[in-house]
């Protein structure tokens, strides 16, 4: 069974880019602790499809706190003659735990966006 549940932090911003017939996507890197400040952290890429990348676009930005639940998802391609791979985290859930992103002169009780359901692409 190929599933992921993984909790960190946002190492970048969103991206949110189009691809195909009005397919959205967004990717973002996510920090994950491997138990202690000491032990480091593990840097994943994650991209979530649709409705949940415009949730993630919209409300989620570098140093925020997030659950992802997801599956792996490996590729491969020839890049100037070299074989490179890549493995990513396909979500199909991601959960904003740090609260949303707040705005200039906006205060501390901004209303929390609930999560909503989106299938992956």
């Amino acid at each position: 069974m190929n599933r992921v549940n993984l909790i960190g932090n946002l190492a970048t911003d969103v991206e949110l880019r189009t691809v195909g017939e009005g397919k959205t996507v967004a990717s973002f890197l996510l920090a994950v602790g491997r138990g202690s400040r000491e032990a480091g952290a593990d840097f994943l890429g994650v991209s979530a499809w649709d409705r949940q990348a415009e949730l993630c676009a919209e409300y989620l930005s570098k140093g925020q706190r997030v659950g992802v639940d997801g599956y792996l998802r490996s590729r491969s391609w020839e890049d100037d003659g070299k074989r490179r791979s890549a493995v990513e985290v396909v979500a199909t859930r991601v959960d904003f735990l740090g609260g949303p992103r707040r705005e200039e002169g906006e205060g501390a009780g901004a209303e929390v966006i609930p999560f909503e359901a989106a299938a992956a692409g």
